[in-house]
């Protein structure tokens, strides 16, 4: 009857079983053609004419469209609604005309559905429609821009940033988020206040606290206690003065629920409650969408369709009760500037689903449902209703007054099913005060002052960031996840407790792109591109107007840079860091002379694996470094490094080389050039590194004692393959570095005798078990040299890149198993071809001498 094609196979297997044996559904696996990774691939000359090609492993799913084709002759594109979707549709349609596997006569239809449910899916398919151009026309507007910043700007940081790795048009934009909050929190000075309270007692004997607000009949702001002599006079205050209760005040409040869930929402709150990030995030959404268990998850939108809030409604009030559904349902409006991306709210297909009756084993799934379930079902639930209470209380002659404030539920309403996280800590008053009446007088039964500093802005978490990016205008929901991945993977930005810090590159990057390119990372030029984009895939804009605009100014921008050296950069980005790398001495000294031999001065330099550090340029007489993040107290991690303490006459010191830091015993002399060292194994941070622990490494490799079967001695160590005891000749891994240092003598025997002796190492234990293959036999994720792959039997098969051991199902496995072991078997017959033709060796190895060019310009596109 028709070829129905969507993006993945789990998708295509939920759709199968709605649309019954009249139709084939077959997976393009996601996008089928790309820009190749070379130069000209988008040509501004030509009118910005863009040179698509299909991947390689994409060739083998339009084949199969392709003919499938041949005897269903008709299409229908069933690509995920959005404009990601959209373009995958399009390239599919220009791959199949191109190969002359769509006749012109052959139909052609496009049908969207928000939801994989049996009733969108047919709906979809009654109401078909043409591929919409405008939305493509935005996608190709947006891979035009990707490309020709990341082709043009990228190499120009590697020449004139050793260690740099990649610019981007959104990327470089976060990164510059991430970047000035660490310097705002390195210039930030802490404040010292101070607040009173008492712990009071009422006529009937029920205590509480409360906080001094007036002192000496002035009002106390934040900081006017600001030192601890104030503080205890405002104690001394409080307690010779008798309190009474000036007023009681009760007010009643509501709090109502949050909207329901969008795709920047999802991951924030996914982020706050399971420090899960925006890819995996996303990751575990779709699976929940092709499953049919939930909407589309790339969405702008927080409206909800009619049917489904009145589902919820029915839900509510079976399972809560009719005093928490409110007498209307709760209508929600986008806020969404682009429609195209405004699809309806991420909610459950089904709301009668419960997480507790959901048929998934997988527990990130679960997880996530059960958010997205809840925040649906809370959303058109009644209000909660509050009291809260104000107590103000003073002393007869009006020198000092107090408050107190607490706070009840009355009724809970959608707090009976879920409360959305916060960011930050705030200051808790969810309590009951006691009864109280005006004039009461009150026993003091402590004053205590509590010392304060303020604190500098927090560090961005993904959460945060992806919600600053939203309030900006940068990226969209397709987006969020893949920027915020990409800025961590380029090594810019480091993860640290669910916080993202920005990494000495990653600051030379950013200073090096606001002074040359600084156009191209405003906040608001980065916004106003997105809104242009916004117009283009509502067919308000030539999508070619607006690639012809920027490439005008970008590519001067770029032709500007051509001429300036290493030096001058190195120098550009020194003065604008000035004031961080270098700031005021307590003593009024030049804060750029060396503090070790006074006389050199000190600059920026960078290292060649791309970081930078402080260094004086008395070099090599003198070797004082330290990180450009740290103080001068810090670690001088290179040269004479940072001495840590001494041990039996020798000073033990911290250091760096070409491998990393390392700890020293004593100093390199001519008697003795290469004093006993140890390097900071893997986990072990600079930070954490004291004398105790530098005696520890040093002390290694570490006895344990004689073997019991020969009284060999066994000795524990870290090597080049990490932590390990040794017997003989006889070495055996350990899984910890820390058991180094701890192992006892029936462990050490344990795990050497769990070594074979020789032969193939010990089975590895899968990382995960997937289930049975079909044709018999289990299916096992491994952890392999170059990534993880699935195993069956003797067949091993890679995962792609954007899979990962988490993500991946049972039928994709047997997907990869089942291709791996197709090539294999037509292995040999490509063998046999090769060599039947030994004339092409000369072009082969051509080809081959080219691939090194190709991966670098690839790296430069992404």
């Amino acid at each position: 009857m028709a070829v129905v094609v969507v993006e993945s196979p789990a998708k295509a297997k939920t759709i199968n079983k709605y649309l019954g044996p009249g139709y084939t559904v077959l997976a393009s696996y996601g996008h089928v053609r790309d820009l190749p990774p070379k130069d000209g691939s988008v040509d501004p000359e030509q009118d910005f004419e863009m040179l698509w090609e299909i991947a390689a492993d994409s060739r083998k799913h339009v084949k199969a469209i392709a003919d499938a084709l041949k005897s269903d002759p008709a299409l229908i594109l069933a690509t995920d609604p959005d404009r990601e979707g959209e373009a995958i549709s399009w390239h599919l349609t220009e791959a199949l005309a191109k190969s002359k596997a769509l006749k012109k006569d052959t139909p052609v239809h496009r049908v969207v559905f928000n939801a994989i449910t049996k009733t969108a899916v047919t709906e979809a398919m009654k109401n078909p429609r043409q591929v919409d151009m405008p939305l493509v026309h935005a996608y190709l507007a947006r891979r035009a821009l990707d490309y020709l910043v990341g082709f043009n700007l990228s190499p120009v940081l590697w020449r004139k940033l050793p260690g740099a790795k990649s610019a981007g048009r959104v990327q470089s934009v976060c990164l510059r988020l991430i970047v000035e909050r660490e310097m705002e929190i390195e210039a930030f000075r802490a404040q010292e206040y101070w607040s009173v309270t008492a712990g009071l007692t009422t006529p009937r004997g029920q205590e509480f606290s409360a906080k001094l607000v007036s002192l000496a009949g002035k009002r106390l702001d934040k900081f006017d206690i600001a030192t601890a002599e104030s503080a205890e006079i405002a104690v001394q205050a409080v307690q010779s003065r008798s309190l009474f209760v000036q007023s009681v005040e009760a007010k009643p409040a509501s709090r109502n629920p949050s909207a329901p869930f969008m795709t920047s929402t999802l991951q924030q709150e996914a982020s706050r409650k399971f420090g899960m990030g925006a890819k995996h995030c996303m990751s575990t959404a779709q699976r929940l969408y092709e499953a049919g268990y939930i909407t589309y998850m790339r969405t702008d939108g927080i409206d909800m369709a009619p049917e489904a809030v009145m589902a919820a409604r029915d839900v509510i009030k079976d399972r809560y009760g009719a005093e928490y559904v409110p007498k209307s349902p709760r209508m929600y409006k986008n806020k969404a500037k682009n429609a195209q991306e405004a699809h309806e709210c991420i909610r459950p297909t089904e709301m009668s689903v419960s997480p507790d009756k959901l048929k998934i084993t997988d527990s990130d799934q679960r997880k996530l449902y059960d958010l997205i379930w809840k925040r649906t079902i809370a959303g058109q639930m009644e209000a909660a209703r509050l009291e809260r209470t104000t107590v103000e209380i003073g002393s007869k002659d009006g020198q000092v007054g107090l408050r107190a404030t607490g706070q009840v539920v009355l009724f809970d309403g959608f707090l009976k099913v879920y409360e959305e996280g916060r960011d930050d800590v705030v200051d808790d008053d969810d309590k009951r005060l006691p009864q109280m009446a005006e004039g009461d007088a009150l026993d003091k039964r402590s004053v205590t002052p509590e010392q304060h500093f303020t604190q500098p802005p927090p560090r961005y978490t993904e959460a945060t960031l992806v919600k600053r990016m939203e309030e900006l205008g940068i990226g969209r929901p397709s987006t969020y996840a893949s920027i915020v991945t990409t800025i961590q993977d380029r090594g810019y930005v480091t993860k640290d407790k669910n916080r993202l810090i920005a990494a000495d590159k990653g600051r030379l990057v950013t200073i090096f792109l606001t002074n040359y390119f600084r156009r191209y990372l405003e906040y608001d030029f980065t916004a106003a591109l997105e809104e242009q984009l916004d117009d283009v895939s509502a067919g308000d804009r030539d999508y070619k107007d607006v690639l012809d605009r920027f490439w005008r100014d970008f590519s001067a921008a770029i032709s500007e840079t051509s001429e300036l050296r290493i030096t001058e950069v190195l120098e550009k980005i020194d003065e604008v860091l000035a004031p961080h790398l270098y700031p005021a001495r307590e003593d009024g000294s030049d804060p750029r002379s060396c503090p070790k031999c006074g006389a050199g001065r000190l600059n920026l330099k960078t290292a060649r694996s791309g970081g930078a550090f402080i260094g004086c340029n008395n070099y090599p007489d003198c070797r004082y470094t330290r990180p450009i993040s740290g103080e001068e107290g810090d670690a001088e991690l290179s040269g004479d490094g940072k001495l840590l303490g001494h041990d039996a006459g020798d000073p033990i010191s911290l250091r760096t080389g070409r491998f990393g830091p390392y700890v020293q015993r004593g100093e390199a002399t001519k008697d003795d050039p290469k004093p006993p060292r140890a390097s900071l194994p893997k986990g072990w941070e600079v930070d954490s590194i004291d004398l105790d622990r530098a005696l520890m490494l040093l002390s290694l490799p570490r006895p344990v004692g004689p073997h019991p079967d020969d009284g060999e001695l066994i000795e524990a160590g870290i090597g080049r393959y990490g932590p390990f005891v040794k017997h003989g000749k006889k070495y055996a891994n350990l899984p910890d570095v820390d058991e180094v240092f701890t192992i006892g003598m029936n462990r050490a025997v344990e795990v050497l005798a769990s070594k074979p002796e020789r032969g193939r190492a010990a089975a590895a234990e899968p990382l995960r078990s997937l289930g049975d293959h079909p044709d018999g036999g289990t299916l096992d994720v491994m952890k392999g040299r170059y990534g993880p792959y699935v195993k069956w039997e003797k067949v091993n098969a890679t995962l792609p890149k954007d899979m990962t051991p988490e993500d991946i199902t049972l039928e994709q496995a047997i997907e990869l198993v089942n291709a791996k072991a197709g090539a294999k078997k037509k292995a040999p017959a490509k063998t046999a071809a090769a060599k039947k033709a030994p004339a092409k060796k000369a072009t082969a190895k051509k080809t081959a001498a080219k691939k090194p060019a190709a991966k670098t310009a690839k790296r430069a596109a992404q």
